[in-house]
C-alpha cells in the first residue's frame, strides 16, 4: 500500500537507512562505530515494524474490555486498586499489550 505521501513510504525510507547501516557502515567499520551502527539499525527496524503494524486493534480491545481508554489510565487504575477484583481480566489484557510490544520490538521473542 502506498503511503499518503507516495513512494517511498516512511517505512521504506527507514528500511533503506537500516540496510545501509547494516550492510555498508557495519561492513566498513569495527569497534564502537560498528556496534553503534548495529544499535541504530535495530532501532530503525523497530520503527519500521511500528509503521507497518498499523493500528493495534487488539490492544485497544484489551483496554476497552477493562473500560480504560489507554495504558496510562489503566496503570493509574491498577495502582489505585480499582481492578483488584478482576485479576484474570487484567492479566489477560496485560499479556495482550506486552505481546504486541514484543512483536514489534523483538519479533519471535514471545514465541520462544
Amino acid at each position: 500500500m502506498t503511503g499518503l505521501y507516495g513512494r517511498p513510504t516512511a517505512a521504506e525510507l527507514v528500511a533503506a537507512v537500516a540496510d545501509f547501516l547494516d550492510n555498508d557502515v557495519r561492513g566498513a567499520t569495527d569497534g564502537p562505530v560498528n556496534f553503534h551502527a548495529r544499535v541504530a539499525a535495530n532501532a530503525l527496524r523497530i520503527v519500521e515494524r511500528e509503521l507497518l503494524d498499523g493500528p493495534a486493534a487488539d490492544v485497544a480491545d484489551a483496554l476497552d474490555a477493562l473500560g480504560y481508554p489507554d495504558e496510562r489510565a489503566l496503570a493509574i487504575a491498577i495502582r489505585a486498586g480499582e481492578l483488584d477484583d478482576r485479576p484474570h481480566a487484567v492479566l489477560a489484557s496485560l499479556r495482550t499489550i506486552v505481546r504486541r510490544r514484543l512483536d514489534v520490538a523483538h519479533p519471535g521473542y514471545a514465541d520462544s
